[in-house]
């Protein structure tokens, strides 16, 4: 056996709170790559009350890669959320009924903004916020109480409400290199032998082996 296994829920012995959340989500709208966790003291394993808003009739989807860190309070608001704009009023009376759902919108009046998608490898911080339809890219971070409102590039350090970029990890050559090894599809006997490059900043030792 080479590393923890990914169908088991809580990985790290005596440690409750981190949970390989793949293995406690039952949404079929929600789907979430091995080894990705969620480290939550109260409950690391409801990780799906953190996902917001998430109607079935609605159909997005929330998209997690592999080997994401997501810290306590991560939160993802998903397009059931939004409201019609194009009136003048934006409250949602068709909801309560007895007579109100007579303007009920139409599914195009509502706003969509598409599946939510998390890459492989992003670290998010204590009580991220993301709103619909953003795309993270791969090795990402987001910083602790960022609110994600658009999309963020490979290898970018993202933090802020709005969330900006702060600086990128490495330089547009090694980030080119590091999307086209994608180390997180690679069989887990691989990884596990070539850890200590994995967590290097040896890019070329990395190219090397893949």
């Amino acid at each position: 056996m080479f590393g923890p296994d990914p169908k088991n829920k809580h990985p790290m012995a005596g440690f409750p709170q981190v949970c390989f959340i793949k293995n406690t989500v039952d949404n079929p709208n929600i789907i979430i790559g091995d080894y990705t966790y969620y480290d939550d003291p109260e409950d690391s394993e409801n990780f799906e009350r953190n996902v917001l808003y998430h109607f079935p009739f609605i159909g997005d989807k929330l998209i997690i890669g592999k080997f994401c860190a997501l810290a306590r309070g991560v939160n993802f608001i998903m397009n059931g959320a939004n409201h019609k704009i194009s009136g003048i009023s934006t409250y949602p009376f068709y909801i309560f009924g007895q007579g109100w759902e007579n303007v009920m919108p139409a599914t195009e009046e509502l706003p969509y903004k598409g599946d939510t998608e998390i890459g492989n490898d992003v670290w998010i911080g204590y009580e991220a916020l993301f709103m619909p339809g953003v795309k993270i890219g791969h090795g990402a971070i987001i910083s602790s109480r960022s609110v994600v409102t658009g999309d963020v590039p490979a290898y970018a350090i993202v933090g802020g409400n709005p969330a900006k970029v702060i600086r990128y990890r490495f330089d547009a050559e090694t980030i080119a290199k590091l999307e086209d090894i994608a180390w997180w599809n690679w069989p887990v006997e691989k990884i596990s032998r070539n850890l200590s490059l994995i967590v290097s900043g040896d890019i070329d030792a990395l190219v090397s082996c893949a």
